[in-house]
């Protein structure tokens, strides 16, 4: 993997690696990939530091020949739908996602708004690497210019709405959205107004210290929810991330929705018009593999942060997902969760609520979550515990395309890898009973345990295991 590009594109604390002078640096690294000339997309997030690495990075790629189209504070989505709108020959996105408020980072998309592939984020990684050593600055006759795009938000809000409007108003929904104080604080409630959601905000106000919570949508972060649904007599929470590509769904009813089912009703949605190809992360557990069984697809995994790979060695699959991302060819390449909370709620609508549509999608036990281990430790608890987790394989089916997945004969599964984005290991599983899944947990908690006292690091925080 390369050494500076992660999961999911460019992340880490503030000014350690991602600063205004490395921004400077990747856009004319992206100069020279793009030889030099054309136009490329920007917009950023609300973290404090975006508008000054934006701006950095456009006055490195103007440097090198390139123009900008600059959309300024933008989600994520709206940046990749802008490549392709404009037909610019590239977009990047300065975000960090859902990670905490002093990180920040890149996305970069290709000329269609899907996500560089490892192959091209290691080209850019070669040519930060010649900039570095290099004066590479075109003359002043040959620097590009720079655009403020003021109406592509307004195409992007028209195009979606017309596309999820709802086939009759036969149920008034009343739908919370939490923005998580992040860049679609305005786009995501005005889309689902428009078509037709009785909408109700919390954390919609852009802060980049993200005081209302944390950006990652977790489950245990979003306790509060559950009473704001059932005070506000709410039908269905809609909980987005800080650049607006992740979403969790709560209803009234059923509580947090299990992104696995979410994936699993999106690909019995697509089934039920066309089989074909759909693909998903290696963490995402039985309920997918039921649901694509049982309509006449087939299953494709790939490694999280990295779906879209596998969409251009299956240029017809009908959508590529992980837990909390959605991909939906037919609308776009790249990763939307303002898309997603559109669907959503026209499919409320339609049906009279989410619930129903959750009737043959199996909800099986599962649990995941990480823990922070100190960077300089990380490699060596991680190999500590995947040799021990691999002693013990017995004859279980054994995955590595990402972190080492374990499939046991009886049904249960167990992964566990270490974060793209932040200095975490991950540990993910999911059993067909509830006693088997608590043998997952604490035999997880005794590998972890015991490579932390191997290396003499002290265990902190474990996110994600209280709910």
């Amino acid at each position: 993997m390369p050494k500076l590009f992660g999961t999911a594109g460019i992340r880490a604390e503030y000014p350690e690696r991602v600063n205004p002078l490395f921004a400077l640096k990747l856009g004319l690294a992206l100069a020279i990939y793009l030889n030099n000339k054309g136009t490329i997309t920007i917009g950023h997030d609300t973290r404090t530091t975006s508008q000054l690495l934006a701006y950095s990075l456009a006055s490195g790629a103007m440097s090198g020949g390139l123009s900008i189209d600059f959309l300024g504070l933008a989600p994520t989505p709206i940046t990749a739908y802008a490549t392709r709108k404009r037909r610019n020959r590239a977009g990047v996105s300065v975000t960090a996602s859902h990670n905490p408020p002093q990180y920040n980072g890149f996305k970069v998309f290709d000329e269609n708004g899907m996500e560089y592939t490892v192959d091209m984020e290691e080209e850019l990684e070669k040519n930060i690497d010649f900039v570095e050593r290099n004066t590479v600055f075109n003359d002043w006759d040959k620097v590009g210019k720079l655009v403020l795009d003021t109406e592509v938000t307004e195409n992007y809000v028209e195009e979606l709405v017309s596309r999820t409007k709802p086939e009759g108003k036969n149920f008034e929904l009343k739908v919370i959205v939490d923005c998580a104080n992040g860049a679609a604080y305005e786009v995501t409630p005005r889309v689902l107004r428009e078509i037709g959601a009785r909408t109700l905000t919390i954390h919609c106000n852009p802060d980049g210290f993200f005081p209302g919570r944390i950006p990652e949508p977790r489950p245990d972060v979003l306790t509060y929810i559950h009473s704001l649904l059932r005070v506000l007599e709410a039908d269905l929470a809609l909980a987005q991330d800080g650049d607006a590509d992740r979403l969790s769904v709560i209803t009234r009813k059923q509580g947090f929705i299990k992104q696995d089912r979410l994936i699993a009703l999106y690909a019995k949605m697509k089934l039920l018009d066309r089989k074909g190809v759909i693909i998903v992360s290696i963490d995402v557990g039985h309920a997918v593999e039921e649901i694509v069984d049982k309509y006449g697809g087939k299953l494709v995994r790939w490694k999280l942060g990295k779906t879209h790979e596998k969409l251009k060695e299956n240029p017809n699959a009908l959508l590529a997902a992980e837990p909390w991302k959605l991909i939906d060819p037919a609308w776009g390449f790249w990763v939307d969760g303002i898309y997603q909370a559109a669907l959503l709620t026209k499919l409320s609508i339609e049906n009279k609520g989410l619930d129903n549509l959750f009737k043959d999608i199996p909800d099986y036990p599962s649990k995941r979550f990480s823990v922070k281990i100190p960077k300089h430790k990380i490699g060596s608890v991680y190999n500590t515990i995947v040799e021990e987790l691999l002693a013990k394989s017995d004859s279980a089916k054994i995955t590595t395309i990402d972190g080492v997945r374990l499939d046991y004969e009886d049904g249960s599964w167990l992964l566990v890898r270490k974060s793209g984005t932040e200095p975490k290991i991950r540990f993910y599983m999911e059993a067909l009973t509830k006693d088997r899944l608590n043998e997952l947990i604490d035999y997880s908690m005794k590998l972890l345990r015991k490579a932390v006292e191997v290396h003499g690091v002290k265990l902190g925080e474990i996110e994600g295991l209280g709910m």
